[in-house]
């Protein structure tokens, strides 16, 4: 949905998407998210012809900007709009990304809080980042990778790729007067200190197929590493071989049903977290998805993901996740 720049800093319109948000989704949307809002509103013609030329438009829940009592097309759920086939429940996508399907999302454990940015590519099923703690923070390492792509055409005095490297600086400036000034590296430099460094291993988190590992204490099945610690070709490869067996998937769902009800949810959230991702064609893995996450939810205490799931699971087939219409 097309947004006038100046809604994105409209108080009674930022109010409203958030109060939509909370109503709708259950989340609280963090002040980062509004951060991110300030930089759209703020965007002269020059910077936002950078912020086109890095391939970054606003999507899912930012669409809400533009009327935030829009309604879903008929027959469908508000919650499933931006949320693409292998969007775990706990992802709500608020930027997309160009080539690839890869988009970026507001990411909440609980469903109520929210707790960094994911992003990822559908299109080619690659693993979810969780390495960034802001929107802002995902502009900007897409502006310093451009900026380091686009330096070695502007030393050899290329003037177009010159007026991108220009242009791409004035948008820098503007987002670093918000967010991430203190950040004084560029391009290749920057990507070196905050980009290319490994995340160090998550004991709060048990690894997921998504890489995005699961909040969530307690044994599971296959004793999985905290995430950050497993061989991720070695333990992805071995559940897509589990997946193939059609009896051993429903003994293993059958275990971690039978876990949940004796007070230990954490086999259902982290199976039915693989299940997600790994069903594409599946139907009988979509169902045991949706019943081990509303089981795991249920039992976490994470009612708003577990409608989120439920709601996902209703309309994982849609050809176009882009499902909103302007409200009469």
């Amino acid at each position: 949905m097309a947004v006038q720049t100046e809604r994105y800093g409209d108080p009674a319109v930022r109010e409203a998407v958030a109060l939509r948000v909370g109503e709708e989704w259950g989340l609280e949307l963090p002040d980062s998210f509004f951060r991110f809002a300030d930089l759209l509103a703020a965007l002269g013609p020059v910077e936002r012809r950078a912020f086109e030329d890095l391939e970054l438009s606003p999507y899912g829940v930012t669409d809400l900007f533009a009327d935030p009592s829009a309604l879903p097309r008929e027959g469908l759920d508000i919650r499933v709009h931006g949320r693409y086939y292998r969007d775990p429940p706990e992802f709500l996508t608020f930027l997309h990304g160009g080539s690839g399907g890869l988009h970026f999302g507001l990411w909440s454990d609980d469903g109520r809080v929210c707790d960094g940015v994911a992003s990822y590519y559908t299109d080619d099923g690659e693993a979810i980042e969780r390495r960034h703690r802001t929107p802002l923070e995902a502009v900007r390492d897409r502006i310093e990778a451009v900026h380091r792509d686009l330096a070695d055409y502007a030393a050899d005095g290329d003037e177009e790729e010159l007026a991108r490297l220009a242009d791409l600086g004035r948008l820098r400036t503007l987002l670093t007067g918000i967010e991430t000034g203190e950040r004084t590296e560029t391009g290749l430099a920057y990507s070196t200190a905050y980009g290319y460094r490994r995340a160090p291993v998550d004991a709060t988190r048990i690894t997921t197929m998504d890489g995005a590992g699961a909040l969530v204490s307690g044994a599971t099945a296959l004793d999985r590493p905290p995430l950050g610690a497993a061989d991720d070709h070695r333990f992805g490869t071995f559940m897509e071989k589990l997946f193939e067996d059609a009896e051993a998937v429903r003994a293993a769902r059958d275990e971690a049903l039978a876990r949940a009800a004796a007070g230990d949810p954490a086999e259902a959230l982290v199976l039915g977290r693989d299940l997600h991702r790994a069903s594409y064609g599946r139907a009988e893995h979509e169902a045991y998805a949706a019943e081990l996450l509303a089981v795991a939810y249920r039992e976490l205490g994470r009612p708003a993901l577990a409608g989120v799931a439920a709601a996902h699971h209703l309309h994982r087939a849609l050809p176009n996740v882009d499902v909103l219409r302007a409200a009469r």
